[in-house]
Order: C-alpha cells, then sequence, then structure tokens
C-alpha cells in the first residue's frame, strides 16, 4: 500500500466569539469551524472536499497549510509533522505545499505585474534568478495556457480565467507536490471553468501533484476520478469514489444537511464563446485599450479596487480595537463634565 503523502489526524480549528457593546460586553459562542477532521491523500491522487458554503472547508485546507493556526490535531505532508515545524524548516515545507485561491483578483496584488509575481517565490526560495528565472517565467505561462508576453500585464488588464491561471503558475513556481484548490473555479465562467479544470488534471498527470479540491458544486467533481468527503458544519464524512457516469436526481447526495443535485458535468471539449473574441490564453497588445478588453477591464479592475477599499473602512469600522479607546475617551469627557 502506498504511504500516504498528506495525512491529517484529528485537525481542530474554532475561532474566538465576537463581544458585543463595542467590545465590551460577554462574548459570544465559539465558533467551532473545523472539529476532528480527518483524512489521507496517497502521492499523485485528488481528494474533492464538498460542503455548503460555511461549513469550514476553505478552513480545513488553511490549517493543513498552517495559513492559520490550528489548535489542536496532527498534519503529515511528506513525513514531516507541519503543526510542530518552527520557522526556518516550515518555510522550506512551504515549497512542497501550495494554494489556489478562490479569488482570481484578490489572490493577486494588484501593484504588480505577473513577471513580479512570478520572480518573488523563485527569489525567496534561492530556486533561480537573472536568465535563469526569465526563462521559468516564460516556461511557466506557457504551461498554464497564457502566451509569455502576459509577463509584463497587471492582474487589471486580465480576465478571470487568466488571473486565476496566473494564480496557478505562481502555485507551481516552487515545484510543489501538493496543492490545495480552494474553489478554483467558484468565482469563473461556466465555460472558463470548464478550460481551468482540465488544466488543472493536465497538470496533474504531467507533474504527478497531490490535489485537496475544495468545491460546493458537486457537478465540479462527481465525474472526476476523485475521492469525495462530504462535509457538514464542522465534520467531514466517510470518504467515498466519486463515481463516474450519469446519475439521477434519486441519487442525489446529502451534503451539509442540504439536498444536492449534482448537474450534468462539463465536458471536456473545447467551449467557442458565444460571439468572436480572442482565445483566453492569446496576448493582446500590451497598453492597448480598445481591443477586447482594453478600457472596461481596466475600469473593471478600478471598480473592484474601489469596493475593496470600502469593505475594508467598513471593516475598520466594526473593530472592537477602534471603537474601544474611543468609548473609553467619551466617558472620560462626561465624568470630567460631571465632576465640573
Amino acid at each position: 500500500m502506498t504511504p500516504a503523502l498528506v495525512d491529517v489526524q484529528g485537525l481542530v480549528k474554532h475561532f474566538p466569539g465576537e463581544r458585543g457593546l463595542l467590545g465590551l460586553g460577554r462574548p459570544r459562542a465559539v465558533v467551532r469551524a473545523v472539529d476532528d477532521v480527518s483524512f489521507a491523500i496517497a502521492p499523485g491522487q485528488t481528494l474533492g472536499l464538498v460542503g455548503e458554503s460555511g461549513c469550514g472547508k476553505s478552513t480545513v485546507g488553511r490549517a493543513i497549510l498552517r495559513l492559520i493556526e490550528p489548535d489542536a490535531g496532527r498534519v503529515t505532508i511528506d513525513g514531516q509533522d507541519v503543526v510542530a515545524l518552527g520557522a526556518r524548516p516550515l518555510r522550506a515545507l512551504r515549497r512542497r505545499m501550495q494554494i489556489v485561491f478562490q479569488d482570481p483578483y484578490g489572490s493577486l496584488n494588484p501593484r504588480m505585474t505577473v513577471h513580479q509575481m512570478l520572480a518573488e517565490p523563485l527569489a525567496i526560495h534561492r530556486i533561480a534568478r537573472g536568465a535563469e528565472a526569465e526563462r521559468r517565467i516564460a516556461a511557466l505561462l506557457e504551461e498554464v495556457g497564457l502566451d509569455p508576453s502576459f509577463a509584463r500585464s497587471y492582474p487589471h488588464e486580465l480576465s478571470g480565467g487568466q488571473r486565476q491561471r496566473v494564480g496557478i503558475a505562481r502555485a507551481l513556481s516552487v515545484e510543489p507536490h501538493f496543492l490545495v484548490l480552494d474553489e478554483p473555479v467558484s468565482a469563473l465562467d461556466v465555460s472558463v471553468q470548464a478550460q481551468v479544470l482540465n488544466l488543472l488534471a493536465d497538470l496533474q498527470q504531467r507533474r504527478r501533484l497531490t490535489y485537496l479540491f475544495i468545491a460546493h458544486d458537486l457537478a465540479v467533481v462527481k465525474h472526476s476520478p476523485v475521492r469525495r468527503a462530504p462535509a457538514s458544519l464542522h465534520h467531514i464524512a466517510p470518504v467515498r469514489r466519486a463515481r463516474a457516469g450519469p446519475q439521477g436526481p434519486a441519487a442525489a447526495h446529502r451534503v451539509g444537511g442540504r439536498r444536492a443535485v449534482p448537474r450534468a458535468p462539463a465536458a471536456r471539449l473545447p467551449v467557442q464563446p458565444a460571439l468572436p473574441a480572442p482565445q483566453e490564453g492569446r496576448a493582446l497588445p500590451h497598453g492597448a485599450a480598445g481591443v477586447a478588453r482594453g478600457r472596461t477591464g481596466a475600469a473593471r479592475g478600478l471598480s473592484l479596487r474601489g469596493a475593496a477599499a470600502v469593505t475594508r473602512r467598513a471593516a475598520m469600522l466594526r473593530d472592537p480595537q477602534l471603537w474601544v479607546p474611543v468609548a473609553v475617551l467619551i466617558a472620560g469627557l462626561l465624568v470630567l463634565w460631571w465632576i465640573r
């Protein structure tokens, strides 16, 4: 029997509840995001983690990679206990484990070009510099189906599918063995979803990668050669192998307490757009403003950045660390006014 590349035993992650009354009230109930999760993935295999939104799927993936610290449990990747590693050995292990995030725009730095984002991990892990780094970057872009000239582009100049391909290329740049795919196609159009799923399947065969595929849509994983682990709130049900072939509505699976009816799978066929348009990976003249995307892409990027800024400001206003000092200051001024 092949030993597991990834072995997770008894993983637990809880989040403390927020306090009401501007951070001065009683704490709310603890959020039990992950409770006693265990599974194993053999080298070159895929485990599909399926469940409704908010059931803790992404928390499992991030806790495995220690992007968030687990409260309890054991995570072994390539024979090393991830939870017990110090900073230096953990950095070395990060070359073997990477993640592809759900939001292809939010996961990319809007101030960096594609070239800079791909060169950064190569420099951090001392893999390549100079001409060798340039060669690797061009090869990575071609491997994910993008023209090397995209290296000069910024994220707002790319479509959603192109951004996700850049995210995949960045994850592959350090030559990992294990990838956490955190809903990598849920933010993409249906036609682009099929292209990205085909790309991930090709990369797995070519590089013999091991995937933890997180999804909330059974149609994405039902007809793939993956083991499926349905997740309810905090827990994972017994692992099953996804069966190929069509199934009727009577065969719908219950995931997270809700009935999820599988839809028809996306066939591995080239998807033709309704209107003539450049292919997903074809480069446009750098700086062109009126060809296929141009100003609309830039405007979309500006609107997304504006929305992100509004969201950050709203989060700051809800932060108890901001309001507690203000409340204390107001109370002190009221006391001084009353004394006078």
